[in-house]
Parts: C-alpha cells; structure tokens; sequence
C-alpha cells in the first residue's frame, strides 16, 4: 500500500508540479487574425502582437494541429515565419515575436518558462545565419541556431552552456529554471513526448524582467528574402517545482511537423 501511493504521488507530481502563472497556449485564438485584436489601447488576449514585418498577420503566424507537439493535449501549435519583409522598427533584422500580456510578475521567486520547438525540412532555417529564439530583451538566456555549427545552443549571459543536434521532425522539449531571487538559471530538455530532466545545474545570470519582454518567436541576424519556418507549442510559465510531464499526446521522441494545412 504504501508502495502504491508513493507511486501515485509521483505520478502526480510528474502531471502538474507547480501553479501556472501564465499561460501561453494557443488554442484561446482560432486564427492568426485574431492576434490582431491586441494592441497598447486594448490590451486583449494571452499575447502581446507587435513585433513583426510589414505583411498580413497570417504571413507570419500560422495556427494548425500540425504545428503542436502531438505529446500536447492542446489543439493547436503555432507557425512562426520570417522572411525578407519581417523587418521591424527600421531594424536589419528579420524578426517574429510574441509577448506575453499579463498582469502577472514574471520577474519574482523561482519560475519555469516551458516551451517547444520544431522544423521542417521545408522552408528550414539557415544554419550559417545566427538565430535568437525563445530570448529576454537582455539576453540572459535563450535558445540560439546558427553559431557556427547546426546545433541548437542555449546561452547564459552570452556563452553557450549546452547544445543538442536540431532535427527536422522533432520536437525539443524546454523549461528555462530561473530563480529571479538567487539570480541563477538552469534548463530542462527533452524531446518528443519524454520527460523532461535537468541538463544543466543553476548558473550564475543577470535575471530579470518587466514581465513583458520574453520573446516567444524568433529573431535572424539577416535581411535576405528567404522565407524560414519555426514551429512552437506548450508555452507557459509556472511556480518551481517543475512540471515534468510535457503532455499525455502519442509522440515518442519526434514528430514531423507541416509546414501546410492553416
């Protein structure tokens, strides 16, 4: 008996560890036109939408079954798209992003920014072009690709703390451990629909934010006219302990993502 509800308990844990503080799932909007309905004077929806080109919304955001990690039992993932007309604010960048919109601070205690990544093989990133993903304005932390190899890279203050090769087809699995107190970040991985583990123990970082500055998308040091698909799911931030568990979906290790069916 007692063997049994041990078990069950860590079963539990492994569900829902921690209280959600946000949540950025996708499924509050049914197409990409609806994240238009956001704006400074109207502050609406999970997301803030403003970092973008000069296209239609549905140039660069894309909403689709298709685009989700299947461990995930939300609906719907999200295409994230740049290409030569995703330029922002007069910048030489091409940039796709989302933000949070929340009254909640993002900023305090010890809190775990999950989310997942995929491509395609169809309209791939380009490995020789540096790309920021999933990053703060400062740049504390986040995901980079293009740094002299073909790896995914997550950086702390600047330096690379850990890689792992990006496959089209699967999904990599992540919960950046910021403890905004201790002033520490450590990361979490997986990919497919495993459980995510801790790859690398707490370093030492300048953590911070407004709340309204972690940039869910991804921004390429390039103005070149090629179109770039990046595909994004089970965001949301919570309380420490960690939520282990990333869905109870069918995936088991990868899944290929579409780059078609809006």
């Amino acid at each position: 008996m007692i063997g049994i509800t041990f078990a069950t308990l860590l079963i539990a844990s492994t569900v829902r560890a921690g209280t959600v503080v946000w949540d950025g799932s996708f499924d509050a909007y049914t197409s990409a036109a609806d994240f238009d309905a956001w704006s400074f004077s109207n502050p609406v929806g999970e997301y803030q939408w403003y970092i973008h080109g000069s296209g239609d919304t549905s140039t660069y955001l894309g909403l689709d079954p298709s685009f989700k990690n299947p461990a995930s039992t939300q609906t719907n993932g999200l295409r994230a798209t740049i290409d030569g007309t995703a330029l922002w604010n007069g910048q030489t960048m091409e940039r796709t992003e989302l933000i949070p919109q929340t009254s909640e601070n993002l900023g305090t205690g010890n809190l775990f920014y999950h989310f997942s990544v995929s491509r395609s093989d169809t309209n791939a990133p380009d490995s020789s072009i540096e790309h920021q993903v999933a990053f703060f304005e400062s740049h504390f932390t986040e995901l980079k690709y293009g740094v002299g190899d073909e790896d995914l890279h997550w950086f702390v203050g600047g330096t690379s703390q850990w890689s792992t090769a990006f496959d089209a087809g699967t999904w990599y699995n992540f919960a950046y451990d910021i403890d905004f107190d201790a002033g520490t970040v450590a990361l979490w991985a997986s990919t497919g629909s495993d459980e995510l583990t801790q790859v690398v123990e707490p370093v030492s970082a300048s953590t911070s934010t407004n709340s309204a500055d972690w940039h869910v998308g991804v921004l390429k040091l390039s103005t070149a006219a090629v179109t770039e698909d990046w595909f994004f799911s089970g965001v949301y931030i919570e309380d420490a302990p960690a939520t282990t568990s990333v869905g109870s979906g069918s995936s088991s290790g990868g899944s290929e993502t579409s780059a078609a069916g809006e």
